[in-house]
């Protein structure tokens, strides 16, 4: 059985997740994990998202990570989130592309 290469590939960026840290208005960055960084983004700025990002708005995505499962990203997430403020600002500054 073969399968649609066009198939495949929806099926491959459905799959991917993103771990994500979003600069808040007061200068405090929030860390998270989606499938959709433009649509998470959003619902943030909607004040939706998370209570932290609801008193904090506007934010703005400073830096993404691709992982290729929910699990991985979940993983990613904690050591992220473990790390000082000036770990994640190293980290944002090795892979911002704002």
């Amino acid at each position: 059985m073969t399968m649609d290469a066009s198939k495949v590939s929806e099926h491959s960026v459905s799959e991917q997740w993103l771990v994500y840290i979003l600069r808040c208005a007061d200068g405090s960055f929030y860390t998270g994990i989606t499938n959709d960084l433009a649509r998470r983004c959003t619902q943030h700025n909607a004040g939706v998202a998370s209570r932290y990002t609801r008193s904090r708005r506007p934010v703005r995505a400073v830096y993404e990570e691709f992982q290729p499962t929910r699990s991985l990203a979940l993983q990613r997430e904690a050591a992220i989130k473990a790390l000082s403020r000036t770990e994640k600002e190293a980290l944002i500054l090795s892979g911002e592309r704002w």
